[in-house]
């Protein structure tokens, strides 16, 4: 599937919203841009590589020239763009049971949007207005963002040690070694493919 690069799962959804519609969500968006409590259950969600909302109105919809015929638009469109790990299931059961009041607040403004709870229609909501990515860069494909958070604390810990290893006496290296040891034992983990799940 083009959605998947290593671990990470890109995802787009496009949603039709009448016009006057349109305001409702922007004032909402900078609501959530200056709030920022009303972000952290979005950011506690840490296989969440990316996600952003944007609106496209209808009248600056992209017009090419050169034979394309301009369009009249009926709609605005809400266009959502995520990297995630893990796979599509596991996703939009996260946000179906995390952020469901936020994302009826995003959502609710688009056409048929059948609301976040429950699950089964919202996934086939998702479904019908998604499209796949055809191209996406990721840096580091078989790592999650867990995994490279974790290589920033192992980093951390190593560069601490290495600074005042050159003062310690063995037995102070042996302590010194054995505590690092413990502190990013948990923070070990293997890069490489995602797990296949069916």
């Amino acid at each position: 599937m083009s959605n998947i690069n290593g671990k990470v799962y890109a995802m787009n959804a496009i949603t039709p919203m009448k016009p006057w519609k349109t305001w409702i969500l922007r004032g909402f968006f900078v609501l959530l841009g200056h709030i920022k409590p009303l972000q952290q259950d979005l950011i506690n969600l840490s296989f969440i590589e990316f996600a952003r909302w944007v609106v496209l109105p209808r009248k600056q919809f992209p017009f090419l020239g050169n034979g394309q015929s301009e369009e009249e638009l009926k709609y605005d469109y809400l266009l959502f763009f995520s990297n995630f790990n893990g796979t599509w299931n596991q996703y939009i059961d996260a946000f179906s049971a995390v952020l469901s009041k936020g994302l009826n607040l995003v959502w609710r403004w688009s056409e048929k949007f059948p609301g976040s709870v429950p699950v089964t229609s919202f996934k086939e909501y998702i479904a019908r207005v998604q499209f796949d990515t055809d191209y996406y860069y990721t840096a580091y494909p078989h790592a999650a963002a867990n995994d490279l958070k974790s290589a920033h604390i192992v980093q951390a810990s190593f560069d601490k040690l290495a600074a005042s290893a050159q003062n310690y006496t063995p037995e102070q290296f042996e302590d010194a070694y054995l505590r690092f040891v413990l502190e990013v034992q948990t923070h070990l983990g293997e890069t490489g493919e995602a797990p296949i799940v069916f």
